[in-house]
């Protein structure tokens, strides 16, 4: 498999409020997240530097936006890159939770 395209595994670690990425043992990225009913708040995306640019945070993003969506849940993109992976794919607008599902609306 080409450098560009790691084979990456992602798993929630619900102990860290993460979920988190890996390639082969490593933990190449993870996103932060918080939960208020009905709503997973993805607060914060990072990958480590030896695997950036290779793909691993949008196939992180696409795994914790799979599993919020399998989990009946919608999402608060708080964090900037899951936000434009969101713009980047109008597909998944529908997991978006409206105005009336934050805080003070």
């Amino acid at each position: 498999m080409p450098e560009s395209d790691p084979p990456v595994r992602v798993d929630e670690n619900p102990e860290k409020h993460r979920y988190e990425a890996y390639v082969g043992d490593e933990l190449a990225g993870f996103v932060t997240h918080r939960s208020r009913p009905g709503v997973v708040v993805l607060v914060h995306t990072e990958v480590a530097s030896a695997f950036e640019g290779r793909g691993v945070g949008g196939r992180l993003a696409a795994a914790a936006l799979e599993d919020i969506r399998a989990r009946g849940l919608k999402v608060d993109p708080l964090c900037p890159f899951i936000s434009h992976y969101l713009d980047r794919h109008p597909d998944l607008s529908d997991l978006v939770a409206d105005e009336e599902s934050f805080p003070g609306a």
